[in-house]
């Protein structure tokens, strides 16, 4: 051990010697300290709160209306635009990192992340496997992308302000320049998630992002540490699992749920049926080979909500002529 210790330091002195500077790997962001981790909590909680009250109110899934051809076009160029945009500001800022601080190394941290999107495709991929290869990939690809980004926005909105090492004479520029690029790649990745005809907005995915903030939440009385020690770094990784189980619970729903809901938003209404309305001979003999192929018994009108009537009253007046 002191052979080790003896050595590295010996290693330092001999860079120092030869004019290289010293490493310096602080963490990559300040904690939070006092009331403002008490506040950051609070706030953190009361997201979380919405999110199960969401949930709580979403009995069914929620189908978002798909883009048109030409604004899925434009949603998809945004996106290529704002990736290449982040990457730019953040070659520039690790310019003016290295330039400001010339010994500097990027602590990393391992939580498995690469692990955990990986299984995250491979299981979005087989949940939507009826919509056919295609629309499977796409949505394994938009979907895991989209679970990081569930993570990384608010995530990045906590440590914005206090990342580290400050760049000097205006390191609040620079963070804005870091990442507001980043904070448009996030939105326009789950904006993607509109184009898929396998998404659905389900409680379980609400849920689950609630489930993510009160870990943050947890991780804010904590200060928010960087995730050198075992209590951060543990947080750290629940909420990022948990990030992942809401993309996936975006695709885990059943079309007869979906269809009871529809069916009951829009209930049959007896009063409606019993109105007198025009019939024209179209709709009439629509309505004569209906009731031919169902044997003319009443269709089972519960699978559409509850039912409205028990049978049906023909009144004519007049002679009826129907020519095929």
């Amino acid at each position: 051990m002191s052979e080790g210790l003896a050595r590295a330091d010996a290693l330092l002195r001999l860079a120092q010697a030869q004019g290289a500077p010293p490493p310096y790997a602080p963490a990559s962001w300040v904690s939070y300290r006092g009331a403002e981790a008490i506040l950051l909590a609070i706030v953190l909680l009361v997201v979380a709160g919405g999110f199960a009250y969401a949930g709580k109110r979403l009995r069914a899934p929620l189908e978002i209306r798909r883009p048109g051809g030409t604004v899925a076009g434009f949603m998809i160029a945004i996106w290529l635009l704002a990736i290449y945009t982040a990457v730019v500001a953040i070659l520039v800022y690790g310019l003016q990192v290295r330039q400001a601080y010339p010994g500097f190394v990027a602590p990393r941290v391992r939580v498995g992340t690469p692990v955990y999107a990986l299984v995250t495709f491979f299981v979005i991929l087989y949940l939507t496997r009826r919509w056919g290869w295609k629309v499977a990939l796409a949505s394994a690809v938009i979907g895991t992308a989209a679970a990081l980004m569930i993570f990384e926005f608010p995530f990045d909105l906590i440590v914005m302000t206090r990342t580290n090492p400050p760049i000097p004479t205006h390191p609040m520029l620079y963070r804005q320049l870091y990442f507001l690029p980043l904070f448009l790649v996030e939105l326009s990745t789950v904006s993607l998630l509109t184009l898929l005809p396998s998404m659905r907005v389900t409680a379980y995915a609400s849920y689950a992002v609630a489930g993510m903030f009160v870990v943050f939440a947890v991780w804010a009385a904590f200060g928010f540490a960087f995730p050198s020690e075992p209590l951060p770094l543990a947080l750290n990784v629940i909420s990022k699992i948990l990030c992942f189980v809401a993309a996936i619970m975006l695709f885990v729903w059943r079309a007869k749920e979906e269809g009871m809901a529809t069916s009951q938003r829009r209930a049959i209404v007896p009063d409606t049926l019993l109105r007198p309305q025009e019939i024209t001979r179209e709709s009439l003999v629509a309505l004569i080979e209906v009731a031919e192929k169902l044997n003319m018994e009443i269709p089972w009108w519960e699978k559409y909500g509850q039912p409205a009537f028990d049978r049906l009253v023909w009144r004519f007046h007049g002679r009826l002529y129907i020519g095929r």
